[in-house]
């Protein structure tokens, strides 16, 4: 029995099926979902054939040292931004094997949110080898902490199967 629910195992399970058939692994950057992700593409069995591995960056500290995400960048756009998450996704990339990472940034709740980034707001970002990126805003809205992670962790897998699609 899983911890996930259906829908998500079954997700990951596709992309643990179809990565391993052609021999793709994946990185992770995880901010918001903490490693759910990573814990989600782990759960199916086999899965050490395509997870190389995760990065939990919550803070900006631990962004720019462990994936490079720019102080700059920080500085100017904030941690949930769109060009935080592809620097989060190009990081992962970069300091791994993989051959697709996916890089999540966002505001779970219930608090840290404001008018220009509201609590549900998340940016999620796809990066691949051959340089293609691929970005998401998600704005959840105040469905509660859970309720973001888990609509997070969502999209993040139906991102890392559009982005594994064309490898």
């Amino acid at each position: 029995m899983s911890i996930w629910p259906r829908d998500i195992e079954e997700q990951a399970y596709s992309i643990i099926h179809d990565f391993t058939a052609r021999g793709l692994m994946i990185a992770t950057a995880e901010s918001c979902t903490g490693g759910m992700i990573a814990g989600a593409l782990t759960e199916i069995p086999g899965s050490s054939a395509v997870i190389d591995r995760g990065f939990v960056t919550y803070s900006n500290e631990a962004k720019m040292r462990m994936i490079g995400v720019s102080s700059e960048t920080l500085k100017a756009y904030g941690a949930v931004s769109r060009e935080t998450a592809i620097e989060m996704a190009n990081g992962a990339l970069a300091g791994s094997r993989a051959d697709v990472s996916i890089a999540v940034t966002g505001v779970a709740g219930p608090g840290g949110g404001s008018i220009e980034k509201p609590v549900g707001l998340v940016h999620l970002a796809a990066a691949r080898r051959d340089g293609k990126v691929f970005h998401r805003e998600m704005r959840y809205g105040d469905i509660g902490r859970q309720g973001v992670r888990l609509a997070t962790l969502r999209t993040a897998l139906e991102i890392l199967i559009e982005a594994g699609a064309f490898t």
